[in-house]
């Protein structure tokens, strides 16, 4: 049951802000390259991946429940970092590549150390996912989808932030890690 609630939560907070979060009549159009489609068909293949590896194909992470209930809190903690870079940015953020009036690039709280931590979230929410369907199969296809979903997305965003910003943003570039503190 709580597996449940939790990917049911999940779901419906992602769609509200696919329907909520998109830019108004005042941005810049036509920058997103149509990568909110792809991540959403990314999304949809690498759920749909993530099920069908766990049903038909035995390779269990490991043997008892902890694995999954560790990946629903991973799920969740991704949840709370999104929500987290989505309330820092403000009314900056929207799930379309847009420049909004008046835009600024955002270096406080997460984002002083993640220029993407939304996407970070995401990515671990994902993560998530695939450790709670306790299922190495599944794990790496979905958080392989997922990534080159985002890094897709990741060029085309940062291709218009330099173009608005130049070196401002390449900059804050070079002091900060893309979605994964460390590494990348």
């Amino acid at each position: 049951m709580i597996f449940n609630i939790i990917w049911i939560a999940w779901c419906v907070s992602e769609i509200l802000l696919n329907r909520l979060m998109r830019s108004g009549i005042n941005d810049k159009k036509g920058q997103d390259k149509g990568s909110i489609l792809f991540i959403w068909i990314m999304i949809a293949i690498a759920i749909f991946s993530g099920i069908v590896l766990q049903h038909y194909c035995i390779a269990p992470i490991n043997n008892g429940l902890a694995i999954s209930y560790i990946g629903l809190g991973i799920v969740v903690a991704g949840m709370a970092l999104r929500i987290i870079s989505i309330l820092t940015l403000g009314r900056l953020f929207t799930v379309d590549v847009t420049i909004r009036e008046n835009h600024s690039i955002k270096q406080d709280g997460v984002y002083r150390f993640i220029r993407h931590p939304s996407y970070s979230g995401m990515l671990i929410s994902f993560i998530g996912l695939g450790l709670s369907l306790n299922n190495w199969l599944s794990l790496i296809s979905i958080t392989t989808l997922i990534t080159i979903a985002l890094i897709y997305r990741i060029r085309i965003e940062e291709k218009i932030l330099i173009a608005q910003f130049g070196t401002g943003y390449l900059d804050y570039k070079k002091k900060t890690y893309c979605i994964i503190p460390w590494l990348y």
